[in-house]
């Protein structure tokens, strides 16, 4: 992955790890390891080591479709906010998927032995929404580019009980 993600010494942080980050586990957890991040500039690169045993793959493709790809974008930055949380000595926040914009497919499928490279840069947050700019490599190969705005949220519960709309 080039540029747009800048590198910060930070360590490589593994799957088994990332299971107190992030509210995935099992089939779910597209995260093999986070190579680097920045809580102050608000990046992170990942990579997920792609077999037929990820949720998503599709026997009759023989992959996974690459407009999934904004679903490891997500879940990038979901790492990078468990790794925020971590730092200010919280507990992961739930975050929602409010838009995935300017979604841009250059590969169709992630297959079998893909190492999905994924980065994550914020550019604008506004309260707990935050939009992200992300792009997922196939290897070095860039397969999917998006924006994604998403929205932390520390107690799930108490926020569906409130009513917000119209407010």
């Amino acid at each position: 992955m080039t540029a747009p993600f800048p590198a910060e010494d930070s360590r490589v942080i593994e799957n088994g790890e990332l299971l107190a980050l992030l509210p995935h586990s099992g089939k779910m957890l597209l995260i093999s390891r986070v190579l680097e991040y920045s809580v102050p500039r608000r990046t992170l690169r990942s990579e997920y080591d792609l077999t037929e045993n990820c949720l998503f793959y599709d026997p009759a493709l023989e992959g996974v479709p690459a407009w999934l790809g904004f679903e490891f974008m997500a879940q990038a930055v979901s790492a990078l906010s468990g790794i925020t949380g971590k730092v200010l000595g919280k507990p992961p926040m739930l975050g929602f998927i409010l838009s995935v914009s300017s979604l841009e497919i250059k590969l169709p499928l992630f297959r079998p032995g893909d190492i999905v490279r994924t980065g994550i840069t914020e550019e604008l947050r506004v309260g707990s929404a935050s939009t992200f700019r992300c792009a997922a490599c196939a290897g070095e190969r860039e397969a999917v580019l998006a924006r994604l705005m998403v929205m932390d949220v520390e107690d799930p519960s108490v926020f569906m009980e409130q009513d917000h709309y119209g407010k």
